[in-house]
């Protein structure tokens, strides 16, 4: 459609969003994400998630209340552009620096093909639209991973509530998220713009 924004110019403009963002609003943010994260699994679901960094919303917490809760969960390990890999999360003792400013377990790296193990996946998002389309950083690992998870897999854009937006450009190759996790509107099933209960 004519004039209708690039994902560059989304990028553009939500990183220079984020980069206002100060301390005290993103720990007031990540705090409620975390209360949120609490609820989205059962003892012994497995979750893929990852540690937020660059500003993006949430923190350790998120990854710790899924523990207190039984989950197992797992972060990707990023090597090579492909799938990613994943490692068992175990406290933020467990996390190492990585490439691209990321921190990612130091405990044994286990193969892409493990996301087809998860019950929920937390995904990172600059946005998402209400049909579920996702804005990544464009580097495409997440692209790459996601086909080899089940259909029935729970996916969830984590993203602040203003990233949370009506409509997104789209590519043939992009997976639609099921729900968006807010810090304001908790869990949000997408496709129907229906708020929803996490339990």
């Amino acid at each position: 459609m004519p004039g209708e924004r690039t994902k560059y110019a989304w990028r553009r403009e939500i990183l220079a969003t984020r980069a206002q963002v100060s301390p005290a609003e993103h720990a007031v943010e990540a705090a409620a994400l975390a209360t949120s994260t609490a609820r989205l699994t059962g003892v012994d679901d497995v979750v893929c998630a990852y540690v937020p960094v660059r500003g993006e919303p949430g923190d350790l917490r998120m990854l710790d209340a899924l523990c207190e809760h039984g989950a197992t969960v797992l972060l990707p390990v990023t090597g090579e552009p492909g799938p990613l890999s994943w490692a068992r999360y175990e406290g933020a003792d467990s996390l190492r620096k990585a490439r691209y400013g990321l921190l990612e377990p130091a405990t044994e790296t286990l193969p892409p093909a493990t996301v087809a193990e998860a019950a929920t996946i937390l995904v990172p998002a600059l946005a998402v639209d209400r049909r579920g389309v996702r804005l990544g950083r464009g580097a495409g690992y997440y692209d790459r991973t996601l086909g080899a998870a089940r259909a029935e897999v729970r996916l969830i854009a984590v993203v602040r509530d203003n990233e949370l937006v009506d409509r997104l450009p789209e590519e043939p190759h992009d997976r639609r998220m099921g729900w968006a996790l807010t810090p304001g509107g908790g869990l949000r099933q997408l496709g129907r713009d229906l708020p929803v209960s996490p339990e």
